[in-house]
């Protein structure tokens, strides 16, 4: 199993090569890593979490190409199962690997079952919610063109992949709901404090804007 995970890193980083800052081959390193940490203490299968964690972002390409009106997990269930087919992994494994990477976005109401799809999950959520987020989210207001900031925004009448899409709307809109949806004990722990750290971040930067010293 070792050499088929190798493998599929190798085919999974080549892809990746095209995808943008905000969910590029660092964040997927991250997400592993992060699956690595607790997969013990959840009694997990390594194997399905690492593959999953390896392989969740790589179709988010699709999703950019064509201004995303197509979810990269969606799409994941449409070009996966060719990927992962010629590695001959057995069918419980494969069906446990489809249904983690199906169900992983925050914002798809497809939910988390299994031990592995729960810790990727949140795994994936928790880049979301730390000191590099900040960075990420930057990143990504750039790719859209969005603003830099806007403390007044109306969350109402801002849309996502607009101007106003910036990391001070995504934290209204998604991540301060994050530390609430985790779904595993260790990390709902962890989530807490990073959700303290992104209050403090903005409460500081809307400071700033309004010229408090």
């Amino acid at each position: 199993m070792k050499n088929k995970i190798k493998q599929i890193i190798k085919e999974a980083k080549k892809i990746s090569k095209k995808a943008k800052w905000s969910h590029d081959w660092d964040h997927t390193m991250r997400v592993c890593n992060l699956c690595l940490k607790i997969w013990e203490k959840e009694n997990a299968d390594l194997e399905v979490l690492e593959i999953a964690a390896i392989l969740h972002d790589i179709w988010r390409i699709k999703q950019d190409k064509c201004k995303w009106k197509v979810c990269h997990a969606e799409a994941w269930w449409i070009m996966s199962r060719e990927l992962l087919e010629k590695y001959e992994l057995e069918k419980d494994k494969f069906e446990n690997i489809i249904h983690c990477i199906e169900t992983h976005r925050f914002r798809w109401n497809k939910i988390p079952l299994t031990k592995e799809a729960k810790i990727l999950f949140d795994s994936d959520k928790l880049d979301s919610i730390w000191a590099i987020w900040i960075g990420r989210a930057f990143s990504f207001s750039w790719e859209i063109w969005a603003k830099v900031h806007n403390k007044d925004l109306d969350l109402e009448k801002s849309k996502e992949y607009s101007k106003e899409d910036t990391a001070y709307r995504e934290f209204h809109v998604k991540l301060k709901k994050i530390k609430d949806r985790m779904l595993t004990e260790e990390w709902k722990k962890v989530a807490q404090t990073r959700h303290d750290f992104m209050e403090f971040f903005f409460e500081r930067l809307n400071k700033e804007v309004d010229w408090e010293i």
